[in-house]
Order: structure tokens, then sequence, then C-alpha cells
């Protein structure tokens, strides 16, 4: 069993995992499924049916003081999982017992162990009804029930097939529940739990999958089964003040919301559960106004992740190669230099980008909309590029080597280039900015501003598009007077952090093969 610093705060074995030498010494019936490795170390085979259950038995009988009972052709739980949610449930009733009264839950197919009213009781004093459909699981844990003294507070009950709250709660009408637990079957048919087992023994090369027919498979899977307890909320509504289930799969989470959402159920939150290499969901609903939502625990980590900006620095160095030999005007700051570089590769990227006021004097800053991915595979593009103005017809030999080797420091009174400019044919562009026909490309424009890029018309505003890959803030500032000058991307919104991610290296790794390319050759004197 792995130890999981992500399970439930309060979970006892989240920075203590099972002492299996401990139990072993302790528990002769555990002992025999335990095994030794050469360095020492003392396992268990969790391929085995039986030391799964031995495990469970042998925790529930240390840490809680339950002895139970369970048959191997029915599902063995895990004892941690079960806490996960057994705690969760505390957060959403708002603590383990009413004052007053005792809190009052249902256990939706409760299984042969009946552990959570079992784990409920025993911890908390809590009232739990437990149904059941399967003969087999009902009868075991009515036994295992009585046989912990716990019948005046656990009622296991036997329901009809496809019963779930409905027909459950016909002969409590007076009684208002603090919640419903349920583990719903996973799996829609035997073909889908075959699938899932053997995923798992070829992820994790550990695989051990029992329970009967009604505990692992439903019509429809856990998806459609989660929606009749839905539906069943939609009718009894304030007879219980929370609904939840654990799920298996992450991907059922966003329909069942979705389904929540449509039907107007006003409150809704969920969570995860992890444990070792098991992850688990969990979905809770209530209809009451006066309940606390607690916020899932992965909330605060996911907003953490997506706050903290991507940042790369520039090295004095660096930035003193995209200054332009002396010219008699006066040097831009490092900031201007590094904001115009970036300024100039974005529209060569077709990213969308304006200049925003800085959070400080002393930072430039742009707000970036990335309509395309325009940066992958760019050097590759590059040498595609390049292979194609050698092989231009009549193209001068010369002309067509000197584009590829050009200096790539900037000349005097130009704007730096990169090597990614659009391919254009001869005669596209003239001497001092005119086009083909040799009308001007700009005009009423300042001595001092930068070319306009190429193209009909001009790039639209950053916030007036309305379908874009993502969106970010980019912010250029001086690093404490050294010279240096560092570069940060703060996330805003779109469809994946990852591109992102990508178009940041691709800003870094260019601006580091500018700096480690060799130098120009000096200019030959007149």
């Amino acid at each position: 069993m792995a130890l999981n610093k992500s399970m439930h705060p309060r979970n006892r074995y989240k920075d203590k995992p099972p002492d299996f030498a401990y139990l072993a010494s302790k528990y002769p019936e555990f002992q025999q499924h335990v095994h030794t490795n050469l360095t020492g170390r003392v396992g268990l085979n969790f391929k085995d049916p039986e030391a799964v259950r031995a495990l469970t038995c042998t925790l529930l009988k240390e840490d809680f003081g339950l002895s139970i009972e369970i048959p191997l052709e029915r599902l063995i739980p895990t004892v941690p999982l079960r806490l996960n949610y057994i705690h969760w449930v505390e957060d959403l009733i708002g603590g383990r017992a009413r004052p007053g009264g005792t809190r009052r839950g249902i256990d939706i197919g409760t299984g042969a162990s009946c552990i959570y009213p079992l784990l409920g009781a025993t911890m908390n004093g809590w009232f739990f009804l437990a149904t059941e459909v399967d003969d087999i699981c009902f009868n075991f844990a009515k036994k295992n029930v009585e046989n912990n003294g716990l019948s005046d507070l656990i009622k296991v009950v036997k329901v009809p097939q496809k019963t779930l709250l409905m027909d459950a709660l016909k002969e409590e009408s007076a009684l208002v529940y603090d919640f419903c637990m349920c583990n719903p079957p996973f799996f829609a048919n035997q073909l889908e739990a075959k699938v899932r087992a053997a995923a798992l023994l070829s992820v994790f090369g550990s695989s051990v999958n029992t329970g009967g027919v009604t505990e692992i498979m439903a019509e429809g899977g856990e998806l459609e089964f989660v929606k009749r307890i839905i539906q069943d909320s939609l009718q009894l509504k304030g007879r219980l003040r929370w609904y939840s289930c654990m799920l298996g799969k992450k991907c059922s989470l966003a329909p069942l919301k979705e389904e929540l959402r449509k039907h107007g159920v006003p409150r809704v939150t969920h969570t995860e559960f992890c444990q070792g290499r098991t992850m688990r969901w969990a979905l809770a609903w209530s209809f009451y106004d006066d309940v606390a939502v607690p916020s899932p625990p992965c909330k605060k980590r996911k907003l953490e992740k997506a706050r903290k900006p991507l940042t790369f620095s520039v090295l004095k160095p660096t930035v003193k190669l995209l200054r332009a030999p002396e010219s008699g005007d006066p040097a831009p700051c490092p900031v201007e230099l590094i904001t115009a570089w970036l300024e100039k590769t974005l529209t060569e990227l077709k990213v969308l980008h304006k200049r925003v006021p800085g959070e400080e004097e002393v930072e430039l800053s742009l707000f970036l909309t990335a309509v395309e991915n325009s940066w992958v595979h760019i050097r590759q593009r590059r040498r595609d590029h390049g292979r194609q103005l050698r092989e231009l017809p009549g193209r001068p030999l010369l002309e067509a080597t000197s584009h590829c080797t050009r200096p790539k420091r900037p000349s005097p009174r130009r704007t730096p280039r990169t090597r990614g400019r659009r391919p254009q044919t001869r005669g596209a562009r003239l001497p001092g900015g005119r086009g083909a026909g040799g009308s001007p490309r700009r005009s009423g424009t300042g001595s001092g501003e930068r070319d306009a890029p190429s193209g009909p018309a001009q790039p639209p505003s950053p916030g007036s598009v309305q379908h874009f890959l993502f969106k970010c803030l980019l912010s250029v500032r001086e690093e404490g007077g050294s010279g240096d000058v560092g570069v940060q991307m703060h996330w805003v919104e779109g469809q994946n952090r990852d591109l992102m991610n990508q178009l940041c290296t691709y800003l870094k790794n260019t601006l580091h093969r500018l700096a480690s390319a060799p130098p120009a050759p000096p200019l030959a004197s007149p």
C-alpha cells in the first residue's frame, strides 16, 4: 500500500501507512500472506484476493476494533479509500455529530462488508439505513453488523433489484436523513470490466477484481446508475440534506454535473480521493440553501499552478546584441529593447498583441491573443523556406546564399530580423519601404516607428477576437539593475495552458540562439 500525501487530512493512513511486519507478528491469519524480499522489506501480493481480504480484515480489527467476514466472490473494500469517503461526508454535513441528535445516513448497496455503516457508526455514532439487493451480500452484511454489536445503529434492509432511494424510504416517511453514500457499479458490461482489469495489470503489474455482478456491473455503467439517483433526488429533495456518490472514472464527473445543472440543483460540489495508486472521484449535491458547500481540496492546488507565471531571463550580453551600433541617438533601455524584439517576433508568428500599462513604472506589458499555433515545427519550415529560395528559377546563387547566411546582428537604422519571415517573391518590396508598384507602404508615421507588418489589412485587436487558443499577459522588466531582463507570461484564459508553455519555450530558445550565434563579420571600409 503506497503512502499518498493527497489523502484526506484526517485519514489515519495519510502519514502513517500500515506496518505489515507488525501486523504479521500480531495476527497469524495475516502473516501467512506477507513475504520478505532480499532487502528485508515485508510486502503483500495484491494480486491475491485472499491477501487483500486478510489486509482489510486485519486493518479493521487493529485500528477500529471491527471483526468482519467477506466472501471471496464478493467485493473486497480497501480501508484507506473508504476512510477518505467517510471523512468527506463529515465535511459535507459539518461535523461528526449533530447537537442534540444522531446523524442519519443511507448506504446504497452496502455490500457484504457493510464497511461504510460499520466505520460511520464506530467512529462517529451515525445511524445507517444500509440497502442491498444481493442475497449473499445481504446475509453477510447483517451478520457483520450483529457480530460487532451495532444493530441499534445500523439497519440492513433487502430491497428489490434496481431499487435506489425511493423504495427504500417508503417506510421511513417521517425521517430526514443527513446524507446518502454510494459506490455505484463501475462497468456497463463484462467486456468493460475485463478491459479495465487488463489495463491495470499492464500499468501497475497488479490486478485483483473481486465482486458480484450487481456490485461491479449495471446497465449503462456508473453514469446511468448515478443519473437514476439524481432522478430519485429530484422527487425526494429535502428528505436528504446531501446526496453523494463515488465515481471510478473521472470522465463521468462532467456529464453528471451537467445533469444537475440542467435540473437546476442549487448546491453541487465534488472532490478527489487519492490513496496509493488508486484515484476516485466523488460528487455531492443538495437542495438546501443553508448547507455549507466545501470546496474541492484540489481546487487550491490547481489555482496555484494556474496562477504561477512562466518565467525566463534575458542576460545582459544578449540584450546588447539587440542594440543597434552607435547612431548618435540615445540608446533605448533594455526593457524597451526586449519588448520591441518580442513585438516583432510575435507579429511574425501572427500572435495578436498590444501594449497595456504595467504594474510598475519600470515594467512593460503586452496582452497576447494566440489564434493559431504558428510556432510548432517552425525550424522545419525555415529549412524548407531556405531550400525553396535556393531553388527559385533565375535567382542568382549569391543572392540565395546571402539570404541564408546574412548576419544575425541588426544593421544600422533597421529593425532586427529573424530567419522566420514569410517567403516573398523578388520585387515584392523595394528599398525605401515601397511596394512593387512604387507606392509607399505607410504614411503619416514618425521616423522612429517600425514598418507595419506585410499584409493587406491591419490585424484585429486582441480583445475583439472571438475564437482563440489562449490569452496571456507578458511582462518585461529589468532585474535588479544588473542589465538582465526578466520575462513573465501570466495565463489568462484559453483551451490549453501547454500552448502557452510552447510559445514561452520558443521565445526563450530563439533568444538563446541569438546569443550563441557567431559574431557578424566587420563591414568593409569604403
